[in-house]
């Protein structure tokens, strides 16, 4: 009998996997953030269907969506809101505001929404990029010295180019230290694009039409975006998150984590390991994908599988480790096979 936790990640595989084709392990670390009410930083190359998942996941979700195009003009007022002087005779926009009469009333930017999309997010300037740490640690933000909370479940899926794509800037440490995951999306295998040139570009017969797509209202035949109706039953996600608090962690468990963090952290091609944040969000991931295995406990495999996603977004390499040709992903994966596994 499956759990509450594996039952979601079914309906997400076979929702968006019905939009989105190729892209099942991908899907499951989506699953895997949205469980541990984490975030997400999609990277990969324009065209590869980064803006659709999200759009696709957020329809299946349900509650209120908004999207941010990432550009270089993008100030942080223009995802966080502004106030507006209103006058005496305005009443629809004094009733918004704390007071009737002449005063400066707050109108919410996109950032209030249970799942935002920042498409392109290293597009927008620095700026603007560090409007969102508050946001994303705390779900609050600040604005003209009062706290506006974010809706509970708030959840960002950012999308971003490649660093060395014209017109981008590099995401500060502690942004990329608030993402959960950072996913690498690659270019599909052939069958799986044949596929999509199949389902997309017209080429199946007229009037074929997927479940997936009439359940979230997609365009077959011209890849438009879904609307926005939910397909996860009341309750699903909270019966989740249960099934992942009743999973134990070991001590060991969790000594091992340290001590990956704490190797990280005493490289010599490594200037910034793994935060206390990021073992955090490590042993978080671990957690839920013991769940999705249907195990009672968080084994070292566990650990090892949410890895790749969790931590080389996480580190920043000495200038001598980048003259040598090495990369966030290598190190990483050389930090866990050099620490010891516990029994």
């Amino acid at each position: 009998m499956s759990s509450a936790l594996e039952e979601l990640e079914a309906v997400l595989q076979d929702t968006l996997g019905g939009t989105v084709i190729g892209m099942r392990r991908t899907i499951r670390a989506l699953t895997i953030a949205l469980v541990a009410r984490g975030h997400v930083l999609i990277q990969g190359a324009p065209g590869l269907g980064k803006t659709l998942l999200s759009k696709t996941l957020a329809a299946a979700l349900g509650g209120s969506f908004r999207r941010i195009q990432g550009t270089a003009d993008l100030m942080p007022a223009d995802i966080i809101g502004v106030h507006i002087h209103e006058g005496a005779g305005r009443g629809e926009g004094a009733g918004r505001g704390e007071g009737s009469g002449r005063g400066f009333v707050f109108y919410p930017g996109p950032l209030f929404a249970d799942v935002l999309l920042f498409d392109e997010i290293n597009r927008a300037g620095p700026k603007t990029q560090s409007a969102l740490l508050e946001a994303m640690e705390e779900r609050q933000v600040s604005v003209e010295r009062q706290l506006y909370r974010l809706p509970a479940g708030f959840f960002v899926v950012a999308t971003q180019n490649p660093r060395d794509f014209e017109g981008t800037y590099p995401l500060p440490e502690s942004q990329l230290d608030r993402f959960m995951l950072r996913l690498e999306l690659a270019y599909p295998a052939r069958q799986d694009e044949l596929a999509v040139l199949a389902r997309y570009g017209g080429v199946e017969a007229a009037g074929s039409v997927t479940a997936a797509a009439v359940t979230l209202g997609v365009d077959a035949a011209t890849g438009g975006a879904p609307a926005a109706r939910a397909v996860l039953a009341p309750g699903a996600l909270d019966a989740a998150r249960a099934r992942v608090d009743a999973i134990h962690v070991a001590p060991a468990l969790s000594s091992y984590i340290l001590d990956l963090a704490k190797a990280s952290r005493e490289h010599s091609q490594i200037t910034l390991g793994l935060s206390t944040r990021g073992a955090l969000a490590l042993l978080r991931a671990a957690r839920v994908e013991a769940g999705l295995r249907g195990a009672q406990y968080v084994a070292p495999d566990d650990v090892k599988s949410v890895w790749p996603w969790v931590v080389p977004h996480r580190l920043v390499l000495a200038s001598e480790a980048l003259l040598e040709g090495a990369t966030e992903q290598s190190l990483a994966q050389r930090l866990l096979e050099q620490v010891p596994v516990p029994r």
